[in-house]
């Protein structure tokens, strides 16, 4: 479902989720309230996950709206419900004081920490699952001779014509 709101999104949501785990053992060394940086941790990565989809979304209706007037408005819009949401979410989370509110901004720093490293992360991927050049995530070594042999093929369909 996420990947056909964008290609890079479920990478980017993968990256954000490995990002909290990485974290979530890093720091119950450190944390003296371990529950409360638990909850604080993961409510953070989960308003990462939801702004990662939101994001996604406005960049979607950008790419899809017809350039009308109100267009631009829309998603200027989008993006400033993002972060009110944002600063409210993170406005009940101090209040109540249910969870870390210092973990809850390093869990929403997930999505800068994924969104740099899913380049890496997705040619990582692409290695393991066997493609040839990871730089090109749709090509294998088998596409690649296979368009070779397509080529040399309108070659001599070509030379044929001409002669």
């Amino acid at each position: 479902m996420l990947k056909r709101i964008n290609d890079a999104l479920p990478g980017l949501v993968l990256g954000i989720l490995l990002y909290g785990v990485v974290i979530q053992f890093t720091g119950m060394w450190f944390a003296e309230d371990k529950l409360g940086y638990t909850i604080g941790l993961w409510y953070g990565i989960i308003i990462a996950v939801g702004m990662a989809i939101n994001l996604a979304t406005v960049i979607l209706d950008s790419v899809t709206l017809d350039g009308g007037k109100n267009a631009n408005r829309r998603i200027i819009a989008k993006s400033i419900l993002r972060y009110v949401v944002v600063v409210v979410l993170f406005f009940i989370l101090g209040y109540f004081r249910f969870g870390n509110l210092i973990a809850a901004l390093v869990g929403v720093l997930g999505l800068k920490i994924s969104a740099y490293l899913q380049p890496l992360l997705g040619k990582a991927a692409n290695r393991l699952r066997g493609r040839g050049d990871a730089s090109c995530p749709g090509e294998t070594e088998t596409d690649s001779a296979d368009a070779d042999e397509l080529n040399a093929d309108r070659g001599k369909i070509n030379k044929e014509v001409t002669m």
